[in-house]
């Protein structure tokens, strides 16, 4: 079933910015939504977060990209219509929509609430590019304006949260409080979030309304003010050797948010005696060779983690909420969308970009 295909809340027809190649631009593409089904939420999008995952797959970066494509995992809307089995949304509601739109619902990761492990034929239907079962068909996301899913894949938005900014906890969120969760963050740990930028903002605010000790790890000198004001204790810059061997041997877990290949080694000898380095922001190969040595004498892991489940993901949201924990978001407009890829490429962005889909994708702008 193809669970991103929709329809549009006036038809079947709807309007996305998209490519059709690895080296051309993001510009308005028409294309179909499926109707809506029993099981099925319409929803007119309002907001769409921008991930650098965005950038890499619009280039084809992991050799992967189905053109058309067109991104967006970041989804926040308005329900426009609901399927005869459904009974969690109305119409009317402002819901939202990550990473996921579809899975095989069977298998020993999802029976766990880990539908982002998925290991059915095509493993999890990502919200845009991703296979959909069973005819094989790309799938198409939030810079878009509207969008059609499954309910048990559609997330509910606390009240309280600024509608404008919740989308990147739908990516950036879950993504770094999945693996806080999974190691059991709390109270008198001391975690390092190295990177301070989408995903590494939220890991800081995260880990400390859990109650860690934060440090942050950059190579920017200017992003020590907000990294204290996020809720670190302490900022360290990377590049200081006596800084970083003044630090060894005293983390619990350290969550690494680079999204560009670089050496892990020196922050490994950061972590304590089974301390853990997880990998969040990287997809490709380290720049340098593990230096085994350095994990074997001290029973260190370096382990992955992969956004999160539907309900660790509306688990972040409603903790989000109860915490008063906002993304710092700049809002955009759809048709600047390839200057935000630019700099986002050059890393001149510090945090998230979010479209105003609902203001600037229409007929006659687009």
């Amino acid at each position: 079933m193809d669970n991103s295909s929709s329809t549009a809340p006036t038809g079947t027809k709807a309007v996305g910015y998209g490519n059709n190649h690895s080296f051309s631009s993001l510009g308005p593409i028409e294309f179909e939504r499926r109707p809506l089904g029993a099981d099925d939420v319409g929803i007119r999008i309002l907001y769409c977060g921008v991930c650098h995952s965005d950038v890499h797959q619009v280039a084809n970066d992991w050799s992967n990209t189905v053109y058309p494509c067109i991104p967006g995992h970041e989804i926040v809307g308005e329900v426009t219509g609901v399927g005869s089995d459904v009974t969690t949304f109305a119409i009317g509601e402002i819901v939202a929509v990550g990473c996921m739109v579809d899975s095989c619902g069977t298998c020993e990761s999802c029976r766990d609430d880990l539908e982002q492990y998925c290991e059915g034929p095509v493993g999890p239907t990502l919200t845009y590019n991703g296979p959909v079962k069973p005819d094989g068909s790309n799938t198409y996301g939030g810079y878009s304006d509207a969008i059609v899913v499954k309910q048990h894949f559609v997330l509910k938005v606390p009240a309280n949260l600024d509608v404008k900014a919740v989308a990147p906890i739908l990516c950036a969120g879950v993504t770094t409080y999945s693996p806080l969760k999974h190691w059991k963050v709390g109270a008198g740990q001391r975690v390092g979030v190295i990177g301070l930028g989408g995903l590494g903002h939220m890991a800081v605010k995260l880990a400390s309304a859990l109650g860690a000790e934060v440090t942050v790890f950059s190579t920017s000198e200017e992003k020590q003010g907000d990294a204290l004001r996020f809720g670190a204790t302490l900022f360290v810059l990377s590049t200081d050797a006596d800084a970083m061997e003044a630090l060894e041997l005293r983390y619990d877990l350290l969550i690494d948010t680079i999204p560009a290949a670089h050496d892990p080694n020196p922050f490994v000898k950061l972590l304590k005696r089974d301390g853990t380095l997880a990998v969040v922001g990287l997809l490709m190969p380290f720049s340098e060779k593990t230096n085994n040595q350095e994990v074997a004498f001290h029973r260190r892991s370096i382990a992955g983690s992969l956004i999160g489940g539907i309900a660790e993901t509306q688990e972040v949201l409603d903790f989000c909420g109860q915490h008063q924990i906002a993304p710092e978001v700049e809002l955009i407009a759809i048709q600047d969308i390839n200057d935000a890829h630019n700099r986002i490429k050059a890393g001149e962005v510090h945090y998230r970009y979010v479209i105003d889909v609902a203001n600037t994708l229409t007929p006659e702008r687009s």
